[in-house]
């Protein structure tokens, strides 16, 4: 029970600097392509949404692994987690 709350207390943790570092990562390379107005705005809900998918993907991996998952059971798992976290 202490392990499982330590291991939910870190991901919510990780993913807030996640967040963070998606935010500045997306910023960054919007600057870089020199966008302005709605191209920036458009490039950055499709980066903020692709980093909340990559994370929430890390999240659910290492939920499996704690689970102790593998092949299929694993896959189906990851899907099912991934797409929760993203609504």
């Amino acid at each position: 029970m202490r392990k499982s709350l330590l291991a939910i207390l870190a991901a919510a943790f990780l993913a807030t600097n996640f967040a963070y570092a998606a935010d500045a990562s997306c910023e960054s390379r919007a600057a870089e392509k020199k966008l302005a107005g709605a191209a920036k705005n458009s490039f950055m809900k499709k980066c903020e949404k692709d980093q909340k998918v990559e994370n929430a993907k890390k999240d659910c991996d290492a939920k499996a692994a704690e689970k102790k998952l593998a092949g299929a059971a694993k896959n189906s798992f990851t899907k099912k987690c991934v797409a929760d976290a993203s609504k």
